[in-house]
């Protein structure tokens, strides 16, 4: 039977059906399927040091492996130390942030008394009540972050395991990819498989480079204003922004809330124009040169992959959902019956503005755009 000859209601009903299904799948695979993904995102990164490696240094498939795992490792701790380090300081100064953030909270509390006629003591009532329910739902605060710390070490051992079963049987999945499909389907697969390889390489290597431009410009302008812990703030942002249009808002959020804690409410409004105008820049620059020729998502599928990503995957989920649905994407436009649906994930394509003159008489000429 031709599923594409079947009527379009019954075709209709198979594609809800299949992605309910597989939206399932995803779900309760999240704990394999995720690091598994990630590993291969990585393994395609790393595959042309690797691949240096047993061609020029004349390396054995596992010594190629084993260091390209080594230098992965080396990179993930120099974040971590990093992180605890900051955070480490971070927590010396929790006191004089918790006098300071009272201090001005009290100054914020007159000033609000004053200027809206809301007496102090309501104002206490408000806070009191919404400490209440955040303290009575501390049990499930404690279970998601020990969730968070337990999941994430199993998330590292998956993750590298992975990372080393995809680079050192690459040449076996491959083949597999190739000739698990029709003979004469071949050249077709094996292009996909290139095509995807190559765009996840590129697509990852411009997203470290962004990560690095961002971090950059926010540690200079956080740096020139005085805000405490810019370098913290600067790289969790630079990180935060690889989530897309979400990351960039909650790194807005915590750098406001330290720059008005340790500092004052002025810098706070200069924070946020910064970010902003880092954005602006990162946005209309940055992104397009090193990330969006890659990856040519539009932004209304962009912003539902997050919100699918975080529902099915976390956190995990949302910085993963751009490279799936770009890889999606090249698949759906190699084959017939799924290349609306590629054209869809895709951004617009501009119209030719190329004019063409079609004569109505000697004097009348009738110029209609492409």
């Amino acid at each position: 039977m031709n599923f594409l000859r079947l009527p379009f209601l019954v075709n209709l009903t198979l594609v809800v059906i299949s992605i309910i299904g597989l939206g399932y799948l995803l779900a309760l695979g999240q704990s394999i399927l995720a690091p598994f993904f990630l590993a291969f995102l990585m393994a395609m990164l790393f595959l042309p040091a690797a691949t240096f490696m047993e061609r020029r240094l004349k390396f054995p498939r596992s010594i190629s492996t084993m260091t390209s795992v080594l230098i992965m490792l080396a990179i993930l701790s120099g974040l971590i130390y990093f992180f605890g380090s900051q955070l480490s300081d971070f927590s010396k100064d929790l006191p004089h942030l918790r006098e300071q953030v009272t201090t001005v909270f009290s100054n914020l509390q007159h000033w609000i008394s004053k200027t809206f006629n809301v007496k102090v003591d309501e104002q206490l009532n408000y806070i009191n009540q919404g400490l209440n329910k955040l303290l009575s739902s501390s049990g499930v605060i404690l279970g998601f972050t020990f969730g968070i710390f337990s999941s994430g070490f199993g998330f590292i051992v998956f993750f590298t395991l992975f990372f080393i079963f995809i680079l050192n049987y690459r040449r076996v999945l491959n083949n597999f990819i190739v000739t698990v499909f029709n003979e004469k389907h071949k050249a077709s697969v094996q292009e996909v498989v290139t095509e995807i390889r190559v765009m996840t390489k590129k697509y990852i290597f411009g997203l470290c480079l962004q990560v690095l431009i961002v971090s950059i410009l926010c540690s200079i302008l956080l740096t020139i204003l005085g805000v405490k812990y810019a370098i913290l703030l600067a790289v969790l942002t630079g990180l935060l922004n690889v989530i897309p249009y979400l990351g960039i808002c909650i790194s807005l959020l915590i750098s406001c809330f330290i720059a008005f804690a340790t500092g004052t409410p002025s810098t706070c409004v200069y924070v946020a124009i910064g970010y902003i105008a880092v954005h602006i820049i990162d946005g209309n620059i940055v992104l397009p040169f090193v990330v969006g020729s890659k990856v040519k998502i539009n932004a209304l599928f962009s912003f539902i992959g997050i919100i699918l990503g975080e529902h099915l995957w976390g956190i995990a989920g949302m910085f993963l959902c751009i490279p799936a649905i770009a890889i999606i994407k090249i698949i759906f436009e190699r084959v017939d019956g799924l290349k609306p649906w590629g054209k869809l994930l895709g951004e617009e394509e501009k119209p030719n503005k190329k004019k063409k003159s079609y004569k109505i008489s000697k004097n009348i000429t009738l110029k209609e755009m492409d």
